[in-house]
């Protein structure tokens, strides 16, 4: 897929600051969002190469200039030179990747009584091209259907149902992250330096004082290990026909709230997708393992830090993360499985324990995942460098043939 482009190095003092509103209309009686998208002055913008897909979710293009219908699902909008406006409509539920048709989920619904999707789904991916100088001052307005109360999104509220969108390091700010729109119940805390809100639907069974407790628990041990700090922090869950996993997104996490928030095995998956918003590493080069190794074992290091797992417990998950991975012959892919990704989190216990050997407990796996923070995408390659950088010398443990291409 195609992402945005990259912000160009442009003086703040010299750069020209243009509006751009997004207005969503939540439509619920045909499973839809209507999307507006103004340009205070559509000559800043010479076009915007969006990439719609192949499924079809959006349709129903208007536009204030010139929109091109490409090939490959993709779409071209040449705004008019003064205020312009491109208007949308998209498809809000869509199947879960496991869903059975005798029996759907979601990964995104809309019911007539809520809306949980993520921002990404309103507005596409795309390349754009405007003029040097420009900064595009980005900003999301949602309407809700009559008898909705409240919407949440993981961007800083500027108004009622009003957020402000700014990523630094995108040229074209779009809503991503979680978003739930509905009759609301929250619950809120500020940890260290971050707003976080527990929100689900009324009736679906969030345990949003269970969620909040455990958050709270594991805070401290959370930053020291990922000193990244966002300004808020929302985890949205539902039930009804939902997909039955957890999931990151821009300062966000879903939740489906019929499930523990911590495993049988120790695992959590709230931890899980919590050590994916603050860490953020990114992946390249078939070394999709290097992510899914650090959020698995840090889901239950965290806990075993905050005095949350005794050490015949933490004994009990090498045990069973043993078995699960004891035939696993290869951590390189695209994706990793759920046996892959097990025996990734032995690698990285294992990694810790040499490193922290070799250094005297005077460095562990933590200043490498703190290095990996700071890169851009990482390849294998770069996580051994990594790991060889922080011990001092090469290390005998990622020596394996799992890590062969």
């Amino acid at each position: 897929m195609l992402a945005f482009g990259l912000a160009m190095s442009v003086p703040a003092s010299a750069a020209k600051n243009v509006d751009l509103d997004y207005h969503v209309t939540l439509l619920p009686q045909s499973d839809q969002a209507e999307v507006r998208l103004t340009l205070e002055q559509g000559s800043a913008v010479r076009s915007l190469d969006m990439n719609l897909g192949q499924k079809g979710y959006f349709s129903d293009f208007t536009a204030d200039g010139q929109w091109i219908a490409g090939p490959e699902g993709r779409g071209v909008w040449k705004p008019a030179s003064g205020k312009a406006t491109l208007t949308w409509r998209v498809k809000i539920n869509r199947h879960a990747a496991d869903a059975m048709p005798e029996k759907p989920r979601y990964d995104s619904r809309m019911t007539p009584d809520w809306a949980l999707f993520r921002g990404e789904d309103l507005v596409p991916r795309a390349r754009l091209d405007q003029q040097e100088g420009v900064h595009l001052h980005a900003r999301l307005t949602v309407d809700l259907p009559t008898g909705w109360k409240n919407v949440e999104s993981s961007w800083p509220r500027i108004g009622k149902n009003r957020f402000r969108i700014d990523n630094v390091s995108r040229l074209f700010d779009r809503p991503t992250g979680w978003m739930l729109a509905g009759n609301l119940v929250n619950r809120r805390a500020h940890l260290g330096d971050t707003d976080v809100t527990v929100s689900a639907p009324k009736g679906q069974g969030m345990r949003r004082m269970e969620t909040l407790t455990l958050l709270t628990f594991v805070w401290p041990k959370a930053q020291a290990v990922f000193p990244r700090i966002p300004g808020k922090l929302l985890v949205v869950g539902a039930a009804d026909g939902m997909a039955r996993n957890a999931s990151a997104g821009h300062d966000s996490i879903y939740l489906n709230s019929t499930r523990p928030l911590i495993s049988e095995s120790g695992a959590s998956p709230l931890l899980r997708e919590l050590v994916q918003v603050f860490a953020r590493i990114r992946t390249k080069d078939r070394s999709e393992w290097v992510k899914a190794g650090i959020t698995e074992y840090y889901s239950v290091e965290l806990l075993r830090r905050a005095g949350g797992m005794s050490e015949d417990r933490y004994q009990d998950w090498q045990s069973i993360m043993t078995r699960v991975g004891r035939k696993v012959t290869t951590l390189r892919g695209e994706r990793v499985d759920a046996a892959m990704t097990t025996r990734a989190a032995l690698l990285m216990e294992a990694l810790d324990q040499e490193i922290r050997r070799k250094t005297d407990d005077q460095k562990s796996l933590d200043d490498v995942a703190q290095g990996l923070m700071r890169m851009g995408a990482v390849s294998t390659e770069d996580f051994v460098q990594i790991s060889a950088g922080v011990m001092g010398e090469s290390s005998k443990v990622l020596a394996t043939t799992l890590l062969q291409q």
